[in-house]
């Protein structure tokens, strides 16, 4: 379990001194030293705006000035109207994980600082209301209107149009006629307040146990961690809404953490059917306008739930009283561009300095968080039952080295085994619904030429070149480079000799089309669905069963509830495999038996198939057998032997560049002045397993410590032997997730 490390200046008291340091959200090495105007002082985390060269750039009040620079040479900063402020636990966050991730305070700070327009004075906007005045000339379409607007409300031109039916003329020729009085609102409608009392649930046993010891840590307002680990389908979230309503109680702001957007799309809905309102969102579809109105809103604590992807960690919670994490064993929750962090791991450390109960939720746990509440620094709540009646799917194995099809079969099948095949029919005949995964989008992930074995591959990355054959396009799915789906092979001009090779989720929807011409079905992957909206779209349409068979990759395999989803056919279940990563089994499991959890959630049992050529393998057994608990015993033992995460560190410097030859030489320069230092090994450097990257050469070099090993002070001296030219990137990555 992480620990907090509070930076000394975070206890810093700014005295009525005209100089103190100004962080500026951008990658430099620490505060700058600026003026006050004179006769201010102010706090640490004020809001202020600095001038940066020739332009002004927004920074926070920081702690004590350096003084290594003579007043007459210092700038003004000068603090904004209002006088806004981060609070002094998100300035010590910021400064915690700047520390540990070993990246400049002002980078982190610049993840706090993304919506400027919110520390800018609201706007007003002008809306109107009934006037006593009637107009001589009234038409029926005016009359709607007056009667509309006699329910007191004050609205917009085309708000007002839209209630009544009219054009936005007729609203304007009854201001213009005195009918409607304009007035002055807030440039934004203030979030209505969830009611914790809304309609509140009967729990079971076990969900009401578990919800009374969230409830009893909410109320203590104290720091504690707790691991909600509960089977898909057993209520994890109406237990965690428990915790959320006490801090509604208890006048406490909540962080609802989400590993990508499109979970959002039916909790936003339970949500408002739980507390009768949805909560604030936070994520990077949102407009500028919509963050500026959420920013706004966190900090003023108007808002008192929001629900977000990983960057909601920055946001300025004023009375932050609760931190959950769903599906807290995702790897979307690592940021890997820009500052690197965990926002699982940091989702701990804000509660920590928050001093407020964080709750980390999942059917399949990370290791990390498993062992964790094995040991007892998290408390374990086990929900072992799904909710209901429902029972947990069924799980077979189908072994396709011995399954093949008969000579007699019309329509030959590569991707869906007879079994499978059979299944399908059988479901679609008693109008229940299924769902095919496969991990890997598009139609193949290679094509090449059979006359001469020409393989398609993008010119900016050492990667394949994927067929999307609804776009008639092959793209590159790491830099986004596409072309043309070509008719002739470029190297050996051949025409008639490109063949696919492999599936991908457009493949196996022709496959199973191919079977099944009446069935209704829909492809579910991030090519297809752009954004939230059409992805809200599709799991609608498959909830009102408009959609007999839903078609996707990991975008559909969890967060989702299809009451008449009975079948879950997995086509390729060793897809993810062993390929060097330390995480790899686990991830494999995980997410093999998240897409498992969604067959049979209501009254029908459920069924899940699972393709694969190695049914031997200890993921498939104990997928197969429903033994979750014996495989991490397993996993556990061995990472345990090998010293790997939980019990050892690890650390990745990921060296990258647009020249190749500094990139590798750098590399070998870092190789060779890696410090000797006990219970350390240093492994590489190498080339990164993408080793060509949007037209960048990359190379890794990995750390293995102790568990005891302070990684971030090996890592620092490391760093300061070798000078690294500014075309050449060292970019650092502490508890690294993936390998790539």
């Amino acid at each position: 379990m992480i620990r907090a490390r509070l930076n000394p200046a975070s206890n810093v008291e700014i005295q009525p001194k005209a100089v103190v340091g100004v962080l500026l959200p951008l990658p430099l090495a620490g505060a700058y030293d600026y003026k006050l105007p004179p006769g201010v002082n102010v706090p640490r985390g004020t809001v202020v705006a600095a001038p940066l060269g020739n332009r002004e750039v927004l920074g926070v009040v920081w702690g004590k000035a350096e003084g290594t620079v003579g007043d007459n040479r210092l700038k003004e900063a000068v603090p904004l109207d209002g006088g806004p402020r981060l609070p002094e636990k998100l300035c010590d966050f910021i400064d915690w994980v700047a520390d540990y991730t070993l990246n400049p305070p002002g980078a982190i700070l610049a993840m706090a600082l993304r919506s400027r327009g919110a520390f800018e004075p609201e706007a007003r906007r002008t809306a109107y209301v009934r006037g006593s005045i009637t107009p001589p000339r009234m038409s029926q379409a005016r009359v709607r209107t007056l009667e509309v607007a006699g329910d007191g409300l004050a609205r917009s031109v085309t708000g007002l149009a839209e209630d009544a039916n009219v054009s936005s003329a007729v609203v304007r020729g009854l201001v213009t006629a005195g009918a409607l009085i304009p007035t002055e609102l807030p440039e934004f409608a203030p979030f209505k307040q969830p009611d914790a009392k809304y309609a509140e649930p009967r729990l079971n046993g076990d969900q009401l146990a578990a919800a009374t010891v969230l409830r009893d840590a909410v109320a203590a307002q104290k720091f504690s961690a707790h691991l909600l680990d509960g089977v898909t389908g057993s209520g994890k979230t109406e237990v965690y809404f428990e915790a959320i309503a006490e801090a509604l109680k208890q006048g406490k702001q909540v962080m609802i953490l989400l590993p990508e957007i499109a979970l959002t799309v039916q909790f936003l809905e339970r949500f408002a059917a739980r507390f009768g309102v949805r909560p604030a969102e936070w994520h990077s579809d949102l407009s500028q306008k919509e963050r500026r109105r959420t920013y706004r809103a966190v900090m003023n604590g108007e808002a008192r739930v929001i629900v977000g992807a990983r960057s909601s960690l920055f946001l300025p919670f004023g009375e932050l009283g609760l931190i959950i994490a769903d599906e807290e064993h995702e790897q979307a929750f690592k940021q890997q561009d820009g500052a690197i962090y965990h926002a699982r791991d940091m989702a701990v450390v804000r509660a920590r300095i928050e001093n407020c109960p964080v709750v980390l939720a999942s059917a399949t746990p990370s290791l990390e968080s498993y062992v964790n509440a094995q040991q007892g620094r998290y408390t374990h709540l086990k929900l072992v039952s799904r909710h209901g009646i429902a029972e947990m799917p069924e799980v077979r194995l189908i072994d396709l080295r011995k399954e093949r099809d008969g000579p007699d079969v019309e329509k030959k099948a590569q991707w869906l085994s007879p079994p499978l095949r059979a299944a399908l029919e059988k479901t679609l005949a008693a109008g229940e619904q299924a769902m095919l995964f496969l991990n890997r989008r598009g139609y193949a992930p290679l094509t090449l030429c059979e006359a001469c074995g020409h393989k398609f591959t993008c010119p900016h990355c050492s990667a394949w070149l994927v067929e999307h054959k609804y776009k008639k396009r092959l793209a590159c799915h790491q830099c986004g480079y596409e072309l043309p789906m070509p008719s002739v092979c470029p190297q050996c001009n051949e025409s008639g000799t490109l063949i696919p090779c492999g599936p991908g989720v457009e493949r196996v929807a022709e496959e199973f089309a191919q079977f099944f011409p009446a069935a209704r079905f829909a492809i579910a992957s991030s090519d297809i669905l752009h954004g939230p909206a059409e992805t809200q779209g599709a799991i609608r349409a498959m909830a009102r069963r408009e959609i007999d068979v839903l078609i996707g990759t990991q975008i559909v395999a969890k967060g989702h509830h299809f009451p008449q989803l009975t079948l879950v056919g997995v086509v390729d279940a060793d897809l993810g495999g062993s390929d060097g990563d330390v995480r790899a089994r686990e991830r494999t499991f995980q997410l093999l038996h998240q897409v498992s959890g969604r067959a049979g959630r209501a009254e029908k049992p459920g069924l899940v198939l699972l393709q694969t050529r190695n049914p031997e393998d200890a993921v498939m057994q104990a997928l197969a057998k429903g033994d979750r608990d014996g495989f991490y015993e397993q996993e556990r033992g061995y990472r345990e032997a090998y010293a790997a995460p939980p019990y050892g560190r690890l650390a990745a410097l990921v060296i990258s560049g647009y020249d190749g030859e500094a990139v590798r030489d750098i590399a070998r320069q870092l190789g060779k002045a890696a410090p000797n230092a006990k219970d350390v090994k240093v492994w590489g450097p190498t080339p990164a397993f993408y080793a060509l990257l949007r037209g960048q050469t990359r190379e890794r070099l990995l750390v293995q410590a102790a568990k005891g090993v302070d990684v971030q002070a090996y890592l620092k001296a490391w760093l300061a032997a070798i000078k690294v030219p500014a075309s050449v990137r060292v970019a650092v990555d502490v508890d690294p997730v993936s390998f790539f």
